[in-house]
């Protein structure tokens, strides 16, 4: 029943509701006991000869409207009870995605997609039913039961109820065996359940790829093997579940068997009479219900309790990027100054960062080249405070990037990633994605900036056409140039293009940064490319091999120093004049 303990924050924030819900579900559990006691009165009144039509209309007078009652409370008391248990899977699926999007890029690489949404949806539900059956289960069976049992014993045979609940101390035993072995065998289940959520969500994502190289075969038996996982996971626990009904119909058996030769007895020695007789068993099938609902309850709390068990561990992880008490409610202007002397990824050991130096002014130009793996990426990564763990400092506007609030640090920052994900939505509402608020007029003015305006005009709907799951009816390039619109439309203080100019061609690399540096002028520019061209008009490029700087300065200063930004420069050239025949 620990689940209960851990889920009271949520009875006493619901309070109101569970006690008038359970309040109703009592008052439910003492009007069941009319009927039965009303049966064993026209009973004996029949035996004795002395029931009359008047009499027999008063009693069904009483039963109508005892059912009429417990109609009405019934419906109350479930708008109670499972309408608060509603609002706690609304409130933890709130919790859950509020804790996702604050967790950095580091949470992601340890956790699967697909177990995360499983624990949004199926460990959820399963907390959801505790809160709800769960309490119904608890309070109705011990309620229920107990008053059943008080009117047995006070108002019929204290003896004969005594002997009826003999066999009852071994249900509680078995029952409670049955739900531990419940508890660990449905956290097994679950986390099967994760895993193939995961493979689906993978392989669907995946399909092109896996539809390229002809894999469908082996990515389907893949499925299946995991598919029959889950399915004998849960079968286990089915067996468990099926455990509880036979165990408990054969002890309800024997208390029936004990209650109608014992009483039977006491008939025939006068104690009884038939009509109590029958009240008592009348009352004893009323039992059936919350012996069946311990059962059960083991059941929906073991399941919940797991679930929460994952749910619980999953919102301890602790946000990393966290703001400072007193930070900067501003968004950063000025200069940027890089100090930083390593920086190694969580987890590992080998510095992917070192002896980083530079500083760049408002309103300037930064190329960033290397090969790949150099840490350019990485570079920019620390500029967004995707990661704080470094060794050094990292300056906006003479202030360290810790004293502003995340918030309004990336406010500052328009940052257009290598992995260019488009929402399934219109290319209009793709692009606004960072400013909801703006006109059609300004969209259009980003996606011109973006040289894509021409050809969102060729698309089925223009800009109200809906692109597919994360952009797949789009070229790289439009994804690429959709991408930057989306950022230009900002009008951040700092635009980052992570390598963002890769699949289109030299003539459109060119128009956009022609009008790049005609439209923001006083405004810094980031750039890491693995083509050179898209940085030769920067005031500051940076090369770098291995995490580190090893050359620096103009496009003009690196060609004469000769190094490898030279070589790369000429081959490229050269690449470009074979491709266009020498001319």
């Amino acid at each position: 029943m620990k689940v209960f303990l851990d889920l009271g924050w949520f009875f006493i924030k619901e309070k109101k509701s569970y006690i008038t819900g359970i309040s109703l579900l009592m008052l439910v559990a003492i009007l069941q006991l009319v009927p039965p006691k009303v049966i064993g009165i026209i009973a004996d009144q029949i035996n004795n000869g002395t029931i009359t039509k008047g009499i027999l209309f008063e009693w069904m007078v009483v039963l109508v409207a005892v059912g009429l009652a417990m109609y009405v409370l019934r419906y109350y008391w479930r708008i109670m009870i499972f309408g608060s248990s509603v609002k706690l899977g609304k409130l933890l699926r709130n919790q859950l995605y509020q804790h996702f999007t604050n967790m950095s890029p580091a949470f992601y690489q340890k956790r699967r997609i697909g177990d995360l949404m499983a624990h949004a949806t199926n460990d959820i539900q399963a907390i959801q039913q505790t809160a709800g059956a769960g309490v119904l289960t608890l309070v109705d069976s011990l309620s229920t039961g107990g008053f059943v049992i008080i009117a047995m014993a006070f108002t019929i045979s204290w003896k004969l109820t005594l002997i009826c609940l003999i066999p009852m101390p071994l249900m509680v035993i078995l029952t409670s065996w049955f739900g531990t072995m419940l508890h660990r065998t449905f956290h097994h289940a679950q986390e099967a359940f994760s895993s193939l959520n995961d493979k689906t969500q993978e392989s669907i994502s995946g399909i092109k790829v896996i539809k390229t190289f002809g894999q469908e075969k082996e990515d389907i038996e893949d499925f299946r093997k995991q598919s029959e996982d889950v399915v004998q996971k849960n079968m286990v626990v089915a067996k468990i579940d099926s455990l509880f009904d036979p165990t408990i119909s054969i002890i309800v058996g024997v208390s029936f068997f004990l209650a109608i030769a014992y009483g039977a007895k006491y008939v025939l020695n006068e104690e009884l009479t038939i009509g109590q007789l029958l009240s008592f068993t009348t009352y004893l099938g009323l039992l059936i219900w919350p012996m069946l609902a311990f059962g059960w309850l083991f059941n929906i709390v073991e399941r919940g309790r797991a679930s929460y068990d994952r749910v619980s561990v999953l919102l301890q992880e602790k946000v990393e990027m966290t703001d400072m008490v007193g930070a900067i409610n501003d968004a950063p202007v000025g200069d940027i100054e890089y100090k930083l002397a390593e920086f190694t990824y969580p987890g590992e050991t080998t510095p992917i960062l070192k002896d980083i130096y530079f500083s760049l002014h408002t309103g300037e130009t930064l190329g960033i080249v290397g090969k790949t793996g150099a840490g350019k990426t990485t570079l920019l990564k620390l500029l967004i405070r995707e990661f704080d763990s470094y060794h050094g400092e990292i300056n906006f506007g003479g202030k360290t990037l810790q004293e502003y609030r995340l918030e309004k640090l990336r406010e500052a920052i328009g940052y257009v990633p290598q992995d260019h994900f488009l929402f399934s939505a219109s290319v209009g509402e793709n692009i606004a994605f960072t400013n909801p608020s703006a006109s059609i007029t300004e969209v259009e003015q980003a996606a011109k900036l973006a040289n894509i305006h021409e050809d969102i005009l060729q698309f089925t709907d223009g800009y109200h056409t809906v692109v597919g799951e994360r952009g797949v009816s789009l070229s790289g390039g439009q994804k690429q140039r959709i991408s930057i619109a989306r950022a230009l439309l900002m009008n951040p203080e700092v635009l980052v293009l992570d390598d963002s100019l890769s699949a289109v061609d030299a003539k459109t690399e060119e128009a956009i940064l022609s009008a790049l540096r005609q439209n923001r002028d006083g405004k810094t520019t980031i750039i890491t490319s693995h083509r050179l061209s898209a940085i030769q008009h920067a005031n500051l490029i940076i090369v770098l091999e291995g995490g580190r700087i090893v050359e620096r300065g103009s496009h003009k200063e690196l060609m004469c120093a000769g190094g490898w930004y030279k070589e790369m420069y000429l081959h490229q050239q050269l690449e470009e004049l074979v491709e266009h025949g020498g001319h």
